[in-house]
């Protein structure tokens, strides 16, 4: 593993048609891989964006089916390595899919795969009523794989708000480099985007790469936006110039600094003895 490398986070307006999101995300990625990255970043929902809730059910596909297939050469024609950071995996059975976070490696082959854990049902005052759980089943297990550029650690978009996964990614799992896909709502993206992943960084000491979906998909549905990279002193080194715009921003990660970071505030002795009284205690 080199000393430094350059990685890529896309943001996007995804919408109910694969194949135009398919033709934006080729676009994204021969941008990423002219700039010298070798890690390209997409957000939550990637390839679709429906109208109605069980438009996704509808297109909902396995992980050998055409719509991943077509991004496995997509990295393996452009030499690069590929983040679909959610996508709608058929579930287990026909009323439910799976929010599915798929690395792929620079010769087209799915490395890992995450199920994203905490799915988003709440009511946001002022806003729409969301229950993901309705047609989604949340996954059970942790994910990381190494990689050119560190140990990855999946999480996708809800994820955010449960730091109990980031600190398992960091201290029991050796993660470096945490990646979060997303699709915040305007309403929630203004309050706690920034802040929720800054927290993330600082808390773990990692690089964080955090690729957003932005503006209005359709009628119905927005998205925050501001797609970020920040490093483990919770730093933004990478950031689009307009929130809702699509384009990528690129930032080199610098693994000498997360080690000097972690050297002079040594975090991982301390939360593994919190972890270990925390599961004594249960």
């Amino acid at each position: 593993m080199a000393s430094g490398v350059r990685v890529a986070a896309a943001q996007m307006t995804s919408i109910n048609d694969i194949a135009a999101n398919f033709a934006t995300c080729s676009r994204l990625v021969k941008e990423a891989a002219s700039a010298g990255a070798k890690l390209l970043c997409f957000p939550e929902n990637f390839s679709y964006v429906g109208v109605e809730q069980g438009d996704s059910l509808k297109i909902a596909e396995p992980l050998d089916g055409p719509t991943v297939r077509g991004y496995c050469s997509l990295a393996r024609e452009s030499r690069i390595w590929l983040s679909l950071g959610g996508f709608q995996e058929k579930g287990s059975d026909d009323a439910h899919l799976r929010n599915t976070h798929i690395l792929i490696d620079d010769a087209g082959n799915i490395t890992s795969t995450y199920s994203k854990m905490h799915l988003f049902d709440v009511d946001v005052p002022g806003g729409a009523v969301y229950k993901e759980s309705s047609f989604t089943e949340p996954g059970k297990n942790i994910a990381v794989a190494d990689s050119p550029f560190g140990r990855i650690g999946l999480t996708v978009c809800y994820d955010l708000r449960f730091p109990e996964l980031y600190q398992h990614l960091r201290f029991l799992h050796d993660a470096q480099v945490l990646l979060v896909p997303a699709a915040f709502t305007t309403t929630t993206g203004q309050a706690h985007w920034e802040i929720l992943l800054r927290a993330r960084a600082i808390e773990t000491q990692c690089y964080v790469i955090a690729a957003a979906q932005a503006g209005k998909h359709n009628e119905k549905r927005e998205s925050y936006g501001d797609t970020l990279i920040i490093d483990p002193w919770g730093t933004i080194i990478g950031r689009l110039p307009d929130r809702s715009s699509t384009g990528i921003t690129v930032a080199d990660i610098d693994f000498s600094l997360m080690d000097s970071v972690r050297a002079r505030m040594p975090l991982l002795l301390v939360s593994l003895c919190l972890f270990i009284l925390l599961c004594q205690s249960h």
